[in-house]
Formats: C-alpha cells, sequence, structure tokens
C-alpha cells in the first residue's frame, strides 16, 4: 500500500489584534499528522501576541518556505518576514505579497487568516484580499463562501449597497458569469455543485420591472447560460436547499446572512488565481481575544479541505 503524501500548505497570519493565533496554537495537535504547514508572520509580533494558554508549543524558524528543507514535526513551523515600515498595513501587505508569489510558484494552498480591512482602507484603495489578490495577479477574482449545506458567490463583496445596481449592467454579468462558471471547473476535479441559482435583487423580482430594471437585465444574461437557473427571489430561496446548490447573489449580505446561520462548517475560496487561496468564514473577533473561547471550525475546515 503507498503511503499518501502528506500535502504542504502556507498560513499568512494576518492581523495579530486577533483571535488568529489562538486558532492556530489550539488546532496544531489535531492538524500536525494530516497537513504540513508554514505560518508565515512576523516572528516577534507572534511570540508577543501569543496566549498564555500554549507555551509549551515549540516554534522552528523555517529558512526555505517552498521546499520545507528545515521543516520540524512537532513544532510550529514559521516563516519570519521582518517588518520593514511603520505603518502596520504596509507590513501586511509585504507579507501578501511574498505569501502570494510562494503560492504562485510552488502551487500550495494558501490559508490567509482574517485581517482588518479598516486599517487597510483608511490608507489605500482596498475591498477585500479577494480582490487585492485578483489586482496582484492580473486576474478576474470572485468569492465562493463553500458550506456543508449550501454555497454563496455575491457578485459584489464589501462596497457601499447603494453601487450596487451600477455593477448589474448586461456585460458585468455575463462576463462575471463566464469566469464563475470556468474557474469552478479549475477549482475542483468533480463536480463542485449539482445546481447554480441566480438570486434576484430586487424585492419580488422586480415585480415585471416597476422595482427597477435589474432583474430584467439579469434574465436577459441567463439566456446564454442554460446551466445557471433563475432568477428566483432571494426571500424564499432558502426555505428548502438541496445539498450542493450553489447560488449567486447580487450582493454581500443578500446570500451571507443565511448563509452563516444555516451552515455549520464553511469557509472563504478564492476563485480566479494560479493556486488555491481559502480563509476562514469569520472576522477577527478580537473582543474574545486570549480567553479562548474561539470555535475553530472554520480554521480546521480550510486546512483540511
Amino acid at each position: 500500500m503507498v503511503k499518501q503524501k502528506i500535502k504542504r500548505k502556507l498560513i499568512f497570519l494576518g492581523e495579530i489584534d486577533s483571535i488568529n493565533i489562538e486558532l492556530i496554537e489550539k488546532s496544531f495537535n489535531y492538524l500536525k499528522n494530516k497537513v504540513h504547514y508554514i505560518v508565515i508572520c512576523n516572528k516577534s509580533d507572534f511570540i508577543r501576541n501569543r496566549s498564555s494558554k500554549k507555551k509549551d508549543l515549540k516554534i522552528n524558524e523555517i529558512l526555505d518556505p517552498i521546499n520545507f528543507s528545515n521543516y520540524k514535526k512537532g513544532h510550529l513551523n514559521l516563516y519570519n518576514v521582518e517588518n520593514l515600515y511603520k505603518k502596520k498595513y504596509l507590513n501586511l501587505l509585504n507579507q501578501i505579497k511574498i505569501c502570494n508569489n510562494i503560492a504562485n510558484s510552488t502551487k500550495y494552498d494558501l490559508i490567509t487568516m482574517p485581517i482588518n480591512k479598516a486599517i487597510f482602507k483608511k490608507e489605500m484603495k482596498f475591498i477585500g484580499m479577494t480582490e487585492y489578490l485578483g489586482i496582484l495577479n492580473k486576474k478576474s477574482t470572485s468569492m465562493l463562501m463553500h458550506g456543508d449545506k449550501f454555497s454563496i458567490i455575491p457578485i459584489t463583496t464589501h462596497i457601499n449597497v447603494k453601487n450596487i445596481y451600477k455593477h448589474l449592467k448586461y456585460e458585468n454579468i455575463k462576463s462575471f458569469l463566464k469566469n464563475t462558471l470556468k474557474n469552478l471547473k479549475n477549482v475542483s476535479k468533480t463536480k463542485f455543485y449539482n445546481e447554480i441559482i441566480f438570486l434576484c435583487y430586487n424585492p419580488h423580482c422586480s415585480e415585471e420591472g416597476n422595482l427597477g430594471l435589474e432583474d430584467i437585465i439579469i434574465k436577459n444574461t441567463l439566456k446564454n447560460f442554460k446551466q445557471v437557473k433563475g432568477p428566483y427571489p432571494a426571500d424564499s430561496a432558502f426555505s428548502k436547499i438541496r445539498k450542493k446548490t450553489l447560488f449567486i447573489s447580487a450582493y454581500h449580505d443578500q446570500a451571507l446572512i443565511p448563509f452563516k446561520i444555516i451552515n455549520k462548517k464553511s469557509f472563504n475560496l478564492t476563485l480566479g488565481l494560479n493556486y488555491r487561496r481559502l480563509s476562514p468564514a469569520h472576522g477577527t473577533a478580537k473582543n474574545i481575544k486570549h480567553k479562548y473561547i474561539a470555535d475553530n471550525t472554520s480554521y480546521l475546515t480550510c486546512l483540511l479541505f
């Protein structure tokens, strides 16, 4: 019997003022014989923000994150990235770029831990990690939230709701669907979803155009994509869900609210990159930092996917 090779993965630590370090440390024993991974961060920041709960966990500093050359089993393996700037967001951007370069050259999965987007938005145009990785790689990316019950892809993510309608033009939707369907094939060798349902933008699918023309545009666009059903009213779409259904929504909260309520296991998967980028389906939760009560389910799902 051939022994299966343990997969290698990269973890971008993200926001240190968060539960990120706790999730990594409390999950260590469960993961140590299932996957080999390197945490990419500033080592001093990591050590300074550790919880006293796991001080016995030994740290090994990796010298070569591409080949895992001095990787030590039984240790938490870190690749140190020096802080070169006074501003926190610039150091995090540098870490993201390093992670992206390594993932592109090795095709290792990259798990990005939650960040505080506010510190980026104050300094630069920054929608989210999905979009930033798209810019870095000159790729058209989209956010797939994968759940154990159903999954969703919003056309628009972290933007002001008053601007959503601007993205629901015929050419925009057509291009989005074309790229999304192609990227879904690339992300998995097996069929990822049994059906794809497009949700209406307006209440009651705009009542034949009386509440806006966006849903008429969506309906006309879907004539070119026979594998996508809809558009269907969002207020009833989640009442009876077939497993492995993928919903496409016009905006973030339209689908993320039922997604987070109904699914027990979930994570964020970026479509469109040359490697797989995953992220836990939650935020930084800094209010419970060091309380050791954080739920690591989504983090484990990312590592074991």
